[in-house]
């Protein structure tokens, strides 16, 4: 009897230490019974799961987990067929529609050569999964027009001409600031044109010096010049599909020659070459002015402006549609949530207002860099606020406040209309009046006026005795 107690309490004392060493080491443990009941089901398993023990226990496998229809268990696996498997790849669902990851070694159980159940040992790569997931979305992400942001007339205006223009394969010249998303409505217009399975194939202008940039667009031919070898040019390459041109504008008036002949030949010369060779690209180009100003200053020539602005499409800047900021906001957020593992939920109401007062001059651009940045300082906050702008904003923000309004300036004007004066002395009545008013808004304090006109203290006190100014 006493060797029968000890032998109990030594089985109890190992299954203390069994069960603990399970919960100490860092990869899952899974183990089911022949009918695919859970047996042993340890601490980081639970944590891979998001389970608790209750909920798998003693529970069959396919009661509790969600498997896709072309995978199955690999531990049911496993006690149907016996078969051991080695770094098996698994996703699969919990109770609660949590989508889960892991590499599984999977371990049939006999017992005098009798299957007992199976053992799966995982290694938990959701985290990794989702993140290489989101990279070959990113890598291979084909911008259309529904993933052009905006519900503002303006950019609604410029969606709908450029899904018109979808419809031919007419060359398009798409004109608008730095950061105002032109890229976006280049690729759109490919997508949603019959060349979309076709290449598109995407050059900066500006990127390289202008011999690299006609071997790069033309194609070389052997011999042309030393080292150079029979290579196509980007035209080329593109055969069939769409090249854009990104920043048309920075090539110089001898390339843009030779690019508008290409565009009225249909066909492309290597460099070195004697013969021509027929191309079905459409272009599409960029730029970041007006190509009236740009033709003015010779930077552009004319007959290729006529032959490339077939269709001409003008991204409007952000400051002409701060409607769409909301939106545009939430993207970019949700965007940096994932990327980033956090859980921003929006914009502080200050920001906000700040954001409606900011004139935008990097444009949607812009936008996504501040929250980057706003989101780059932010620990477990969830709202952006105003302490957690860029440097560079606050400031921009802060010279904005110290400029005079126009509106201020054009009620001077008309209050003083009628005085037959000299320039002058109309200037030192503007400048009396308005750092009248500085001071009547800062209670008459002198260092706190003299800091928001950007003026030393000795400097202002100077100006109010010559401008005859009570500063009480």
């Amino acid at each position: 009897m006493e060797k029968t107690n000890h032998t109990v309490h030594y089985l109890q004392y190992v299954n203390r230490i069994y069960k603990r060493i399970l919960d100490e080491v860092d990869v899952g443990v899974h183990a089911v019974d022949e009918t695919g009941k859970t047996i042993i089901y340890n601490k980081k398993m639970m944590q891979m799961e998001s389970m608790d023990l209750q909920d798998v226990i003693d529970k069959n496998l396919l009661d509790v987990f969600m498997f896709k229809d072309d995978q199955s268990s690999t531990l049911v696996k496993a006690i149907q067929e016996g078969k051991e498997t080695s770094n098996v790849k698994q996703t699969y669902f919990n109770n609660k529609g949590r989508e889960i990851t892991t590499i599984n070694n999977t371990i049939p159980i006999y017992s005098d050569e009798k299957l007992q159940g199976a053992v799966e040992i995982a290694k938990d790569v959701t985290k990794l999964e989702r993140l290489i997931k989101g990279n070959m979305n990113k890598a291979s992400t084909r911008y259309t027009f529904d993933k052009i942001i905006g519900n503002s007339p303006a950019i609604k205006e410029v969606i709908e001409s450029a899904k018109r223009a979808t419809r031919t394969s007419s060359y398009v010249l798409i004109v608008g600031d730095t950061g105002t998303g032109k890229e976006l409505f280049a690729q759109s217009i490919h997508n949603g044109s019959g060349r979309l399975t076709a290449p598109f194939i995407s050059q900066n202008c500006a990127a390289l010096p202008d011999n690299l940039i006609e071997s790069l667009l033309f194609g070389t031919k052997r011999g042309a010049f030393t080292g150079a070898v029979d290579t196509p040019g980007l035209f080329e390459q593109a055969n069939g599909g769409t090249i854009l041109l990104d920043e048309i504008n920075s090539l110089n008036l001898n390339l843009q020659a030779k690019l508008l002949r290409v565009l009225q030949e249909k066909t492309i010369r290597r460099i070195g070459d004697t013969k021509d060779t027929p191309v079905d690209v459409r272009v599409i180009a960029n730029m970041n002015e007006d190509p009236i100003d740009a033709i003015a200053n010779n930077r552009m020539r004319k007959d290729l402006y006529y032959r490339l602005g077939v269709v001409t499409i003008f991204v409007p800047p952000l400051k002409e549609r701060k409607e769409d900021i909301p939106l545009l906001v939430q993207n970019f957020i949700e965007k940096y949530n994932e990327l980033f593992q956090m859980n921003v939920k929006g914009l502080s109401d200050e920001v906000k207002q700040s954001f409606f007062e900011y004139d935008w001059t990097g444009n949607v651009r812009e936008l996504e860099h501040i929250i980057e940045a706003a989101m780059n300082i932010m620990i477990d906050e969830e709202w952006i606020m105003y302490s957690h702008l860029p440097y560079q904003y606050r400031s921009k923000m802060q010279m904005k406040e110290r400029m005079i309004p126009l509106s201020t300036v054009d009620h001077f004007i008309k209050e003083n209309s009628e005085l037959a004066v000299p320039l002058k002395h109309q200037m030192e009545l503007f400048e009396k009046s308005y750092i009248d008013h500085i001071l009547t808004k800062n209670n008459f304090n002198v260092s706190k006026t003299a800091q928001v006109l950007g003026l030393s203290r000795q400097s202002l006190q100077y100006r109010m005795k010559k401008l005859n100014i009570n500063g009480k």
